[in-house]
């Protein structure tokens, strides 16, 4: 699990200090906000690629 897609090899201290970043970016409140219009984002990307594939298979 060391090996993301297109991150390369990213141990644990680099996602420890990469989170301890977004925190104090962003701060605790704003984070659920931002998970929740990521996961909305994803859910529209994958009705896409399933409307094109069933347009595709037809």
């Amino acid at each position: 699990m060391n090996t993301l897609l297109f991150l390369g090899s990213v141990g644990m201290q680099e996602i420890l200090i990469i989170s301890l970043i977004v925190l104090l970016l962003f701060g605790g409140k704003k984070i659920p906000e931002l998970m929740r219009g990521l996961g909305k984002g994803v859910k529209s990307y994958k009705d896409g690629v399933k409307g094109v594939e069933e347009e595709l298979s037809k």
